[in-house]
Order: structure tokens, then C-alpha cells, then sequence
């Protein structure tokens, strides 16, 4: 394995004690601007991600290369003693820990942030749980998808004569990894200053919650509930899905009166400018339907790519629904390096999202894949901890590590 650049984050030690997403995708984060993020695993299985998302040929996660990036795995069987008492020579030395267990099982671990700050005071402890780690429902089982029902996008998702629907990925357990991470962050700046480290408290229905914009003065004090509208959004047009010549689709968002403007300038429609019916931004959300049958007629009749160039050259944002296999061929993702490329001993070459945000002085970088199941055995309990190879080996016989 090749030496890793150091990052901004490089003079930080991470233990990473969760599983599946919400907590390893916060140690993902971390360790992409260069954090030493330590996964304990248990001995055998290692984190279910291993096994999800597999690839038919090798029979190996195409998944668990991606959340494990740049993370170091270290197998412990947290529910032994001896397992319990590892991890806790781990954290004496740690400035983070990272964990999406239910709530008390840590505790029931005798590895609970009280017990932990005790042995090191500077810790910072961040808990990524489905309901957070008080109130009535916080023992409750809780995977992410049960925290964007609860947090409300799951409602509002979807057509209207259909269930809610849900999009494609792992949206709650993401967006609370995300909060978890501001919150590491946060709070390691205030260590700074203070000395001290504290609990980051992430949970998935209030990471949901935290982007559903007005949704509650709209409830509140408008008395509007939002509902399933499909692809738009109520009384903002034009800003749709249209088709093109040849069965494709592209979007356009012109709901601004200027833009709006520059979009019937380059439809040859300036006679919709002044047109009562969609001369402001209220007329427009008012006569979506109609606005939409129009601006579609035009679409259809020409092929993407000319359509996309007048509106850009317009000024109009409009792109198109990009599949991977877009993404690959697009020569602004390979301008800014959107896509990385890593060697893989499996899959010979494997791509992946690179790091974001960009920084400019210190920026952040994908080194290597996630690691084999207690890769970094001997340089953990060897010469971090330093537990010699006949004690390491007998750890390992009585399934410790």
C-alpha cells in the first residue's frame, strides 16, 4: 500500500465502531480529508457492508470498497471482555469515536461516552442512531429508512395517486453521517479552545427534518400541508422534466422571471413574457400545466443535444438525467476529477465518487480501497498497542480478534 498524502485532518485518530452506513459513512468523510479512521470489526464477518451490494463474478462488495476508503481494519469481538477492554486501549490514545449501535449497548460494553471521557477526557464521541439518544423512541430499532418516513421526505416523494415512494439510495443514514461529521468537526474546534470533548449527537428522522425547508410554518401558520406532486414543485415553473426528439428527457428550471425570459427569447415565444397568464412568477405557478405543454411541444421536436445547446447558450439551466454511464463519459466529471479511479486486487480497477468539497490549500484524496478483514491487525495491536505476535495469535485463537 502506497504511502497516503497527509490531509487537513491528518493529526486526527478515529475509531470507528458502527456498521452498515450511517456511522461508516461519517468515518468515510473523515478519513477522505485524511483522518486515521480505525474500524473494529468482528473477527469472521467484519461489517455486513462486505456482503452488500455484491458483484456476480468475484462475489465481493462493490459497496464496502467505497465506505471503507482510506480506513484501516482492525478485528475485535466487542461483546467479550477482552474484546471490550482492546477497544479501550484504542480510545485512551483516540480524539474520536464513531458509532451507530441502538442506544445503552455501548454502555452494556462498558464503552459509553462517560466511561470513555473518564480514560480520555478530549474525546469527542459521535452517535449516529435512528431517534438520537434521548426521548421515548430512542431504543427503538431505527435504519434509515424509518427516519425519512418520520423526518417527512418519504411523504412528500412520489406521484400522488401512488404510496410515497423513495429515492434510490441510503438518503437518511447519509444525511445524518453528514450532520455527524459537522458535528465531529464543531466540536473538535471547540476542544481547541476549551480542552475538553463532548457527545455529537446525530439522528437520522432529524437530519430528514433538518432539509424539509418551511415544511412546518407552511403547516403551522399557512395551513398548507405538502403533499406528493411527482416531478415539480408546486407553483414553481417552469421547472420540469421535458421530452426531446427520440424518447429522451431533459430537465429545465427557468422559474425566475429573467430566466424565464431568456427561456421564451429562445423558445422564439417572447410573446409569453408579457402574457398575463405567465408574466410573473405567481401567473406561472398558477398555469403550470399549460406552461409545461408548451415549453414540452417545443422540446420534442428536436434532438437533446440541440436543445441543450440553445438553452445554455441562452443562459437556461438544462441538463440531462445522468445515468453512470453519463457520468463516465462527461468531460466535466473528468475535468474535476469527479470520479476516481483505484487499483483493486479483485476487480483490477475500481471507480468511485472522489472527495468533495474541493479544498484549494489542503484538499482531500482517495487513497485506497476498504481493506481486507483485520488488515492492519499487526500495526494496531503490534505497534500501537504493543502486543506482541504470540499474544496477538492467541487473542485470535480464542476469537478476540
Amino acid at each position: 500500500m502506497s504511502e497516503r498524502p497527509a490531509g487537513p485532518l491528518s493529526d486526527l485518530r478515529v475509531v470507528e465502531m458502527g456498521q452498515l452506513l450511517a456511522g461508516p459513512f461519517c468515518g468515510q468523510l473523515l478519513a477522505d480529508f485524511g483522518a486515521e479512521v480505525i474500524k473494529l470489526e468482528p473477527p469472521g464477518t467484519g461489517d455486513p457492508m462486505r456482503q452488500w451490494g455484491r458483484e456476480k463474478s468475484h462475489g465481493k462488495s462493490l459497496w464496502w470498497p467505497v465506505v471503507a476508503r482510506n480506513k484501516k481494519s482492525v478485528t475485535c469481538n466487542l461483546r467479550s471482555e477482552e474484546g471490550q477492554a482492546l477497544a479501550r486501549k484504542i480510545i485512551a490514545d483516540a480524539d474520536i469515536v464513531v458509532e451507530n449501535f441502538r442506544p445503552g449497548t455501548l454502555e452494556r460494553w462498558g464503552l459509553g461516552f462517560d466511561e470513555m471521557r473518564e480514560i480520555n477526557p478530549r474525546l469527542i464521541m459521535a452517535r449516529v442512531t435512528g431517534y438520537g439518544q434521548n426521548g421515548p423512541y430512542a431504543p427503538r430499532a431505527g435504519f434509515g429508512s424509518i427516519g425519512e418516513a418520520m423526518g417527512g421526505i418519504r411523504y412528500v416523494t412520489g406521484n400522488a395517486d401512488m404510496p410515497p415512494s423513495r429515492a434510490g439510495i441510503s438518503l437518511g443514514d447519509s444525511l445524518a453521517a453528514v450532520f455527524a461529521t459537522i458535528g465531529v468537526l464543531t466540536a473538535v474546534h471547540h476542544r481547541e479552545r476549551t480542552g475538553r470533548g463532548q457527545l455529537v449527537d446525530s439522528a437520522i428522522y432529524e437530519a430528514v427534518l433538518a432539509m424539509m425547508e418551511s415544511l412546518l410554518p407552511e403547516y403551522a401558520i399557512g395551513g398548507y400541508q405538502r403533499e406528493r406532486t411527482g416531478s415539480v414543485l408546486p407553483n414553481i415553473a417552469p421547472s420540469n422534466v421535458y421530452p426531446t426528439k427520440g424518447g429522451e428527457m431533459i430537465l429545465v428550471a427557468a422559474n425566475q422571471d429573467s430566466v424565464f425570459g431568456r427561456l421564451a427569447t429562445a423558445m422564439d415565444r417572447t410573446d409569453l413574457i408579457d402574457n398575463p397568464l405567465y408574466c410573473d412568477h405567481a401567473a406561472r405557478g398558477a398555469n403550470m400545466v399549460e406552461l409545461d405543454d408548451i415549453i414540452g411541444a417545443w422540446t420534442a421536436t428536436r434532438g437533446t443535444d440541440e436543445v441543450l445547446d440553445v438553452l445554455h447558450e441562452a443562459g437556461v439551466p438544462a441538463g440531462r438525467i445522468y445515468t453512470a454511464r453519463d457520468m463516465f463519459d462527461d468531460p466535466h466529471f473528468k475535468a474535476r476529477e469527479a470520479i476516481v479511479r483505484l487499483a483493486h486486487p479483485d476487480f483490477g480497477e475500481i471507480p468511485m465518487a472522489g472527495v468533495v468539497p474541493k479544498l484549494s490549500d489542503s484538499p482531500g484524496s482517495v487513497n485506497h480501497p476498504g481493506p481486507e478483514l483485520g488488515e492492519h491487525n499487526s500495526e494496531i495491536y503490534g505497534r500501537l498497542l504493543g502486543i506482541s505476535e504470540s499474544d496477538r495469535i492467541a487473542l485470535a485463537e480464542r476469537g478476540i480478534i
